[in-house]
């Protein structure tokens, strides 16, 4: 079975985002593995009239509410359910778009630049991040956004196939291979869980000089 395949079948089995969070939003991003739970938007800064790329978008649920704060978005996905459930979903949303490829052929293949990049619980979790991270910082407009989540090392994988798909780093290790990489201001932290959970949520974010 391909990766596409894979993460295919993986997407057609998973539970769609509630339509309205505890407070009452129907748009909203959410950085950890659990509901209302954990830092919003503002890890990235300013989004309004930004150029946002997400990187394994899975429904689009995360890119659309950064697009209603006034960012332009365009949503990545090795996974073709994953385009065709964000297109549906967020059709009357402007400013959106999907599409399905993966990573490092997309981020080798376009010209485009973004002044956010994010991944949560997505393709930096999956991908080399000695392939990946070039790739990203090649495509970031200087003092460009890169934040991205996914469980902390030992935590309990949601992702189809061997654990071993994974590229589990603790903080201080991300923050080395950013600044290796030619990002700056690296920062990593582990994002405590709610209460009665035990595991926690790698938060990282950098930017581009």
């Amino acid at each position: 079975m391909s990766l596409a395949e894979s993460w295919d079948k993986y997407a057609v089995g998973s539970k769609p985002r509630r339509a309205v969070n505890a407070t009452g939003e129907t748009t909203w991003l959410n950085w950890t593995q659990y509901a209302d739970h954990g830092p919003n938007e503002s890890v990235l800064g300013p989004v309004a009239g930004r150029r946002v790329l997400e990187l394994g978008s899975g429904s689009g649920s995360n890119l659309a509410h950064l697009v209603t704060l006034g960012a332009t978005g365009l949503g990545v996905d090795v996974a073709p359910a994953r385009e065709t459930v964000a297109k549906e979903r967020w059709a009357g949303l402007a400013g959106l778009e999907f599409r399905t490829a993966e990573v490092t052929a997309f981020l080798t293949e376009t010209d485009e630049m973004f002044d956010v990049v994010l991944s949560i619980f997505g393709a930096v979790w999956f991908v080399d991040p000695h392939t990946l991270l070039p790739l990203i910082r090649s495509r970031m407009t200087s003092g460009g956004v890169l934040a991205f989540s996914h469980l902390p090392p030992g935590g309990q994988s949601p992702q189809p196939g061997s654990s071993g798909m994974r590229h589990d780093h603790s903080p201080g290790e991300w923050e080395q291979i950013l600044t290796g990489h030619g990002f700056t201001a690296a920062s990593a932290s582990l994002v405590d869980p709610p209460e009665g959970r035990a595991v926690g949520t790698m938060l990282v974010r950098s930017t581009a000089p």
